[in-house]
């Protein structure tokens, strides 16, 4: 997947287990552990915001987007931008 997690980086940077971090996030370290090795197939933006709060940060520095490996690429004039577009 094209999408890196670097929550690795900011937890060695707050020298913080992920144990830790899973507890004042509010989620499973099993859940926390699925996003950080980068299998989860999506995120909430509560969560989301629930890691940049407790890790001081913001979302760029969780997540980036990294070229080179295959992504669906949606038909020229049929991107949609959410219901009722």
């Amino acid at each position: 997947m094209p999408i890196v997690v670097d929550i690795d980086v900011m937890l060695a940077r707050r020298k913080m287990s992920v144990g830790e971090l899973a507890d004042r996030v509010g989620i499973t370290p099993a859940n926390l552990a699925v996003l950080k090795n980068g299998r989860a197939k999506a995120v909430r933006f509560t969560t989301l915001a629930a890691l940049c709060e407790v890790l001081e940060c913001q979302p760029g520095d969780l997540l980036r987007w990294e070229a080179g490996e295959a992504t669906e690429a949606v038909p020229s004039g049929t991107a949609s931008t959410g219901p009722g577009s």
